[in-house]
């Protein structure tokens, strides 16, 4: 094969998996956005985290965060070995939710404490809990982790499917004349 052409595939190749990965995280983040809202009104405490302690500050943020995990999902799931383990749309919502666990766990257990601790914060910015007590604490801990397995399920059949249409119409450009 010439280097020419074992070039155009390396970008093509490229292409499809960072649009996937672009279209999967942006519409894993509108799912697991609505689910932080919806569950625990928690957007404006997303916000608040980047010092914009708004809903609408929380969606941006949020949807940024999201569209730069998929593109990171892309990444991870393109090498050799992920990719042979990811020929399917079950496969890839699988590695979708592991994937959205390490980043909740990396996110709330190493990341949301070591910045506190930085900034010299021994509170959180916004009000986190929307109801008193160990009811309102269960409330939030529900929305995070099932806002997580929302994010990894819609990012793994969303990156399954725009990436098998792009490749699909990237093999059939190829093969033409």
């Amino acid at each position: 094969m010439s280097e020419r052409l074992v070039t155009s595939r390396l970008v093509h190749s490229l292409r499809y998996e960072w649009s996937a990965g672009v279209a999967g995280g942006a519409v894993a983040g509108v799912g697991m956005g609505v689910v932080f809202h919806a569950g625990a009104n928690l957007m404006p405490f997303v916000g608040a985290l980047y010092g914009w302690p708004t809903v609408v500050g929380g969606w941006v943020v949020h949807l940024l965060n999201s569209v730069l995990a998929g593109i990171v999902f892309s990444i991870i799931v393109s090498h050799p070995w992920v990719s042979e383990q990811t020929a399917n749309v079950r496969e890839c919502v699988a590695a979708g939710v592991v994937y959205a666990a390490a980043i909740g766990l990396l996110s709330t257990g190493v990341l949301l404490p070591v910045s506190m601790q930085a900034l010299g914060v021994q509170t959180f910015p916004e009000p986190l809990v929307p109801l008193p007590g160990l009811l309102g604490t269960f409330l939030v801990v529900v929305s995070v982790g099932v806002a997580h397995v929302v994010y990894g399920v819609l990012l793994g059949a969303t990156y399954a499917t725009v990436q098998g249409r792009l490749r699909a119409g990237v093999e059939t450009a190829e093969s033409m004349p």
